[in-house]
């Protein structure tokens, strides 16, 4: 596959506009959660959460993803209001520190949705694709903002015993998730300028599944909107890292042996990130959603300057 040359748009959001396209923007993740997978826990103060937010913003961050809600797999759903009483406090008051940043909310709760936009929020990012809240289209066409549709392969309690894909069914199958989310967008009347696709890294797809959607990527560009890859520290990453032998200084160093992907902390998963992260820009993805924003924002300035040069 060649780089793929990203297609310069708008993206409308509730009140003002991003350009996707004409450099690749950086989405910070804020979870203030107990239980992410990556980072539960550290910033389910709303005060930590908030300076967490600004910092991200100070190394370059474009736009702030808050969620409430790890969808781990396995993890137990939130209530709205559940969810509401960890998103809202941090949003309020992160929209009081800056009342310019661009906020993003990641639920797929229509009643979420709709209290984050009144709040300020400009964009909705649905890890469902609008498939778990029959609500939430309506809710994004009444308020008129940017919206992020991601594909997921069933749901977090579906994660631990669903069969593996073969190699070739996986881009099909996320593509045809994806145009339904679309359509269904489209038909509950919200603009294409206001939808982002996101082929959903690791909702569903086991393991090297995931590789495929890094490989193809850019035949997600054909649907005609710009995408969005979130592949930050996810745990198909660290599978990979684990078949990298190592000395342990124990065994031999003739015999090396070879981690449990268990044992790869989220600390050393930095390296693999950046190098997904760039490879997914190089192939089409105009936004992507990390956890460490400054070494984001410099890989993705290379690869943006690759991309001006095709």
């Amino acid at each position: 596959m060649p780089f793929a040359a990203r297609p310069r748009s708008t993206w409308q959001l509730r009140t003002r506009d991003l350009a996707p396209g004409e450099r690749t923007l950086i989405m910070g993740v804020l979870n203030v959660t107990p239980d992410s997978f990556s980072d539960g826990g550290l910033y389910l103060n709303p005060e930590v959460a908030v300076q967490h937010a600004l910092d991200m913003l100070d190394e370059g961050a474009d736009l702030i993803d808050i969620g409430g809600e790890s969808t781990r797999p396995g993890s137990t759903p939130l209530t709205p209001q559940q969810e509401q009483d960890r998103v809202l406090p941090v949003l309020e008051a992160l929209l009081r520190e800056r009342p310019s940043i661009v906020t993003s909310i990641d639920t797929y709760q229509a009643a979420t949705a709709r209290a984050a936009l009144f709040a300020g929020a400009e964009i909705v990012n649905d890890v469902s694709g609008f498939q778990w809240d029959p609500a939430m289209p309506q809710a994004c066409a009444d308020l008129r903002c940017g919206v992020v549709l991601m594909h997921s392969r069933g749901r977090p309690s579906d994660w631990r015993t669903q069969p593996r894909l073969a190699q070739n069914e996986v881009v099909p199958l996320v593509r045809s998730g994806l145009a339904h989310s679309l359509d269904q967008a489209l038909a509950a009347g919200i603009d294409r300028s206001r939808i982002v696709l996101d082929p959903g890294f690791g909702f569903g797809k086991i393991g090297d599944n995931n590789y495929p959607l890094l490989a193809h990527l850019d035949e997600f560009l054909t649907l005609g909107q710009p995408l969005l890859a979130g592949v930050s520290r996810k745990s198909f990453l660290a599978r990979t890292l684990a078949e990298i032998p190592v000395s342990t200084g124990i065994a031999s160093p003739h015999e090396p042996s070879t981690p449990h992907p268990a044992d790869i902390p989220i600390s050393a998963r930095a390296n693999a990130t950046l190098a997904a992260t760039t490879a997914a820009i190089l192939a089409g993805a105009s936004i992507v959603r990390v956890h460490e924003v400054r070494s984001a924002l410099e890989a993705a300035a290379i690869a943006d300057a690759i991309l001006r040069s095709l």
